[in-house]
C-alpha cells in the first residue's frame, strides 16, 4: 500500500528542511561580514607570527594616521610578547555597524574572540575593527584591543 500523499510530503518537508539547515551557515554571514572576517585572519596571521611592523603596514589609514609604526611596533611587542602564543580562538560576535564611537562615519565589522594564550591563564577577549576602505573596496583593520 502507497503512504498516503501527506506523509510523502511531510517526509520531503523535512529531508528539504534538513539540508536547508546544513546549508544554513555557508550563507547566514553577509559579503561584507565574510570579507570583513577575512581580513581580521590575515591580519591577526601577522601579528600571531610576530610580524608586527607588517602588521602596522597592513592595517587602515587611519590606524596609520593616529600611531606611527615604530610606536606601534613597542606596544605591540609589550602586550602581545608576555601572553605568548595564541592557542585557540573562539569567534564571540561579529556584527556589521556603520557607526562606532569616536570613529568617522564609515563601514565598520567588530570581529571579537575568546582568546587562550599559551601565558595566560584566563581567556582573553580580543576586539578586531576592520573598515571599508572607501578606494580600495578592502577592509583593513582600524582596531585592536585585547582585554
Amino acid at each position: 500500500m502507497k503512504p498516503a500523499r501527506p506523509l510523502r510530503f511531510l517526509r520531503l518537508s523535512a529531508v528539504c528542511a534538513f539540508f536547508f539547515l546544513l546549508a544554513a551557515p555557508a550563507w547566514a554571514l553577509p559579503d561584507r561580514e565574510i570579507a570583513g572576517r577575512e581580513a581580521v585572519d590575515a591580519w591577526l596571521a601577522l601579528v600571531d607570527h610576530g610580524k608586527y611592523a607588517e602588521s602596522w603596514a597592513a592595517t587602515a589609514p587611519l590606524f596609520r594616521e593616529s600611531i606611527p609604526e615604530k610606536k606601534w611596533v613597542e606596544l605591540i611587542t609589550q602586550v602581545r610578547t608576555p601572553l605568548g602564543k595564541a592557542e585557540k580562538r573562539t569567534l564571540k560576535a561579529l556584527f556589521y555597524t556603520d557607526a562606532l564611537p569616536d570613529a568617522p562615519p564609515g563601514e565598520y565589522i567588530v570581529v571579537q574572540f575568546e582568546t587562550k594564550f599559551a601565558g595566560r591563564e584566563d581567556l582573553a577577549l580580543e576586539t578586531l575593527t576592520p573598515m571599508l576602505n572607501q578606494e580600495t573596496g578592502a577592509w583593513e583593520v582600524c582596531g585592536y584591543y585585547i582585554k
